[in-house]
């Protein structure tokens, strides 16, 4: 890890929380709020726990996303749970990290399932409309590529993905000029996503330029 994201990840919970606009293009299609605690997890072992919230309101139905997880000290995803408020099939994605594997389970009104993923080579939780949850790659970035397997709940896939830190680097953020943190995720659906960091390692904004989609951090207050 990082060692700028290990020091983050040591401070006492809270450890960060706040909001993402989420535009295509211009056009503002959803806000996600998001809370980063430590502390004691469901199993009884320490770790962290992150709770987002993301609403899609532009079209109808309106869908509401919010999934909990818990990632392990040695920052391996230990549980999921995730309500898919989508009035035509909603949805409770249950994951659990066992002896290598991460099981699913989708429980929705009439019918349940199950899929198993193999989880070596280093798993992350990521989901393509959720955010947030991009920061616990991130926290496994170095200045060399390195590899992940990306597992993607409600998309019921596995992907390989390469995570490199580039370093300080110019950019963007709610339209003004500023200098981030830039960590790319490469490869999966997405091709490449770019995360940008704070100097306290905090996500502050994720471009997926496939999907002419951005998210960034709202200001506080």
């Amino acid at each position: 890890m990082n060692p700028c994201f290990l020091a983050l990840a040591l401070l006492q919970a809270p450890l960060d929380e706040g909001s993402f606009l989420v535009r295509e293009d211009t056009l503002e299609v959803a806000r996600e709020s998001f809370r980063l605690t430590h502390g004691r997890l469901a199993r009884g072992d320490t770790g962290w726990t992150l709770a987002s919230a993301i609403r899609y309101d532009r079209a109808r139905p309106v869908v509401v996303l919010s999934p909990i997880l818990e990632v392990s000290a040695d920052t391996l995803p230990a549980t999921l749970q995730y309500d898919v408020a989508d009035p035509r099939e909603p949805v409770r994605i249950l994951g659990e990290l066992g002896r290598g594997r991460f099981t699913v389970r989708f429980v929705a009104r009439t019918t349940e399932r199950a899929r198993e993923f193999p989880a070596g080579g280093r798993p992350v939780v990521l989901d393509d409309s959720v955010f947030a949850l991009y920061v616990f790659a991130a926290w496994r970035a170095a200045a060399t590529p390195g590899a992940l397997t990306a597992i993607v709940p409600r998309g019921l896939r596995r992907e390989s993905v390469q995570v490199q830190d580039q370093g300080l680097e110019s950019t963007t953020l709610n339209g003004h000029a500023t200098s981030l943190h830039h960590i790319t995720v490469t490869g999966g659906a997405n091709a490449v996503v770019h995360l940008w960091l704070d100097p306290a390692g905090r996500l502050m904004k994720v471009e997926i330029p496939s999907r002419r989609l951005t998210a960034d951090r709202v200001p506080a207050g």
